[in-house]
Formats: C-alpha cells, sequence, structure tokens
C-alpha cells in the first residue's frame, strides 16, 4: 500500500505544483471545481450509505457558483481598466447588482425550498436531504473555494496557495512515517485508530519546517510563515479527523478509489478542506499586507 501512496504522489504533485505556481486563477478555479465536484459527490455517497439522499446536481451547480465568485472577487478588481469597463458591468446590467457568496448560499436555500416541495421523493427523506446537501455546500464547496481566493492575491497568491499545500503534504507524510514507526499513544481512537500523539507533533514540526524553508523564497517575515504554518497544519490535522468521523458514520472505510493508496479525493484533500481557509484568514486578518 505504501508504495501506491508514494507513486501517486508522484505523479500528482508536480502536475498539482506546476497548475499553482504557472497557471492563472482562471485556470486554477477550473481545477478546484473539479476536485470540488469529485469531493462532493464522493461526500453525497457518505450520505447515501446511511440512507441521507442529497439533492446532488443543484448542490453541485451552487458550488460551481461558489468558486465563480471566489475567483470573480479577488481578479476582477485587479483587471483596472477605465470606468471599470470589466465583466463587473455586464453582471450589474443583467442582474442588477454584482452577486456575492452570501447571494449563492440564499439562491442555494431557495432552491433547496423548491426541490423540497415540487419533488415526489417520500416525506421521510425531506430532511436528511436538506442536510446532507447543506452540509456538502458548507463543509466541503465553501471552505474548498478558498483555494481561489488565495491564489488570486496580488503578487504573492500563488506562492501562499502553495505554501498552505506544502504544510499540509509534508505533515501528512511526516506523521505517517512517524506514526507507524514509533506511534504508541493514540490521538483519537474512535475517529482514527491509527492516528498516534507522536505522529501529530511530526506532522507539526514537519509544517513548521516548511515554514523555515519558504522564508528563504517568500517576502513574509519568518514568524508569520511559522504562525500560518501552526494554524494550518492544526486545522489541516482537524480537516482530516472530520472526515475520519463522517466515514465511521456511514461505516466507510474509504470515501472512494479513484486515487490508488490514498482512496478518493475526500481522503486525500480532507486536510486542505480547513487549512487553505485557516491561511487565508490568518494572512487577511492577522498579516494583512498592504490590504
Amino acid at each position: 500500500m505504501t508504495w501506491k501512496r508514494v507513486a501517486t504522489a508522484v505523479v500528482l504533485i508536480p502536475f498539482v505544483v506546476g497548475l499553482v505556481v504557472w497557471g492563472s486563477t482562471a485556470l486554477l478555479a477550473l481545477a478546484v471545481a473539479l476536485v470540488t465536484l469529485l469531493a462532493l459527490f464522493e461526500y453525497f455517497a457518505l450520505g447515501e450509505a446511511i440512507g441521507h439522499r442529497a439533492y446532488r446536481f443543484w448542490t453541485a451547480a451552487c458550488a460551481l457558483m461558489l468558486i465563480f465568485l471566489q475567483w470573480f472577487a479577488r481578479v476582477e478588481p485587479t483587471f483596472g481598466l477605465p470606468q471599470r469597463l470589466t465583466v463587473h458591468r455586464e453582471i450589474d446590467y443583467f442582474f442588477g447588482i454584482s452577486p456575492t457568496v452570501p447571494d449563492v448560499f440564499f439562491m442555494f436555500v431557495l432552491g433547496i425550498a423548491v426541490l423540497t416541495l415540487a419533488t415526489k421523493r417520500p416525506l421521510v427523506e425531506a430532511l436528511p436531504a436538506a442536510g446532507i446537501s447543506a452540509s456538502g455546500l458548507i463543509l466541503i464547496a465553501f471552505p474548498l473555494s478558498y483555494a481561489v481566493r488565495l491564489h488570486g492575491w496580488p503578487l504573492q497568491g500563488p506562492s501562499l496557495l502553495l505554501f498552505a499545500m506544502v504544510i499540509i503534504w509534508v505533515g501528512d507524510t511526516a506523521g505517517y512515517f512517524v506514526g507507524r514507526s514509533i506511534g504508541k499513544h493514540a490521538l483519537a481512537p474512535h475517529l482514527s485508530p491509527k492516528k498516534t500523539w507522536e505522529g501529530t507533533v511530526a506532522s507539526f514540526l514537519g509544517s513548521l519546517l516548511v515554514a523555515v524553508i519558504f522564508a528563504r523564497f517568500m517576502t513574509v517575515p519568518l514568524a508569520h510563515l511559522l504562525g500560518m504554518a501552526a494554524v494550518g497544519n492544526v486545522a489541516g490535522q482537524v480537516g482530516d479527523l472530520l472526515e475520519s468521523a463522517y466515514k465511521r458514520s456511514a461505516g466507510i472505510k474509504d470515501s472512494g478509489s479513484i486515487l490508488p493508496g490514498h482512496g478518493g479525493v475526500l481522503d486525500r484533500i480532507d486536510a486542505l478542506i480547513l487549512a487553505i481557509p485557516v491561511v487565508w484568514y490568518y494572512w487577511l486578518v492577522i498579516y494583512a499586507p498592504g490590504s
């Protein structure tokens, strides 16, 4: 199983790094949209295992709108054209206002209301369907959309997103191998029996090491990189345990099988789901360069 994990990582990591570093934010948004849809449908499969059938396509449509608006929120103001001759004015023309992320959530609620009342599903499914659909949008799609927001930050965005990813990759790798080698004290046996405190500490230290290395290439004080690495790693480990709770609830070992040695897409990105928005908010609220 270990060789499969390594082989999958060797194939995927260079592709992802190239996309983040050299790809445009629009291209990155398309990739995030694909990953989000795959993760969402795996999440819905977990729900179906316990009889909770989501409104899949409406939730997926709202997820794509969230990703578009996260791209729009960061990229549109940077065009800098005279009199704001941008897509902003075209959207204003058709909708009267520029849509925002809260607007998507309101549209989602309206759609759920229509689907609940108009479809012929048994009434016993009404509450579970609304619940699994809303939780998928809030717990999977919404936090993942911040990858687009982070990448779109002027100048340093790609480096920031790569940093958020690498602290998780290195932390996961350190935690995995240290936990397997010397781990003896279970971290959360009711959620993930193989996770240990030794692996958790190794993961945290691995993320801090990434901050030290990135300090040589980014114009960000080391103290802030260490801060982002620390909170990002903790958020990532929480996200990992959270997905374990979902799978335990559904009685399923892996969310999917699309990635050899890693399981499903949701298994691979569970830590990033929380780590990326936490890094974004640290950058925006605590460091906030020039904002």
